[in-house]
């Protein structure tokens, strides 16, 4: 029997388990509240990641302010005090806003012209998807020769 198009979600369906800092910087962008906000389709949010999306941290690169920090809170894992947030994390979090079904999933895994473009799929996968079910998700593409 084939699986249902319907994904399940893990987690908060409100927050998509993001982290609480990272969610605050999205829902405040102007680039999430009025750019995106404006893309209706699957199609466009592609077109989007395509254009606009050349790396994977969730803070712009020099927006956070991380002097004097230590540890966890220096910048290491990303999320110790606030900057601007990446187009990569609002256009995340606008693919969970769209309630992705799993064909359109794949086709994120799957596509061609850009390894961003997969990349979002793969960490829409880990932030949603439950965890049992993450080996069936990512083992097909362990031995993946893709690269751009």
């Amino acid at each position: 029997m084939a699986p249902s198009n319907t994904l399940p979600m893990h987690g908060n369906e409100k927050t998509m388990n993001l982290n609480s800092l990272v969610l605050a910087n999205i829902q405040a962008s102007p680039y999430f509240k009025v750019h995106l906000y404006e893309l209706k389709t699957y199609h466009q949010v592609i077109d989007e990641i395509y254009y606009k999306v050349n790396h994977l941290e969730p803070w712009e690169k020099g927006s956070r302010k991380t002097a004097g920090q230590t540890g966890m809170c220096g910048g290491v894992r990303g999320v110790g005090t606030g900057g601007i947030v990446s187009s990569a994390f609002c256009l995340l979090y606008k693919l969970h806003t769209m309630k992705l079904t799993r064909k359109q999933l794949i086709g994120l895994c799957n596509h061609t012209d850009s390894p961003y473009i997969r990349a979002l799929g793969f960490m829409y996968i880990r932030f949603t998807q439950p965890s049992a079910d993450l080996w069936e998700w990512f083992e097909p593409y362990l031995n993946d020769e893709e690269v751009s």
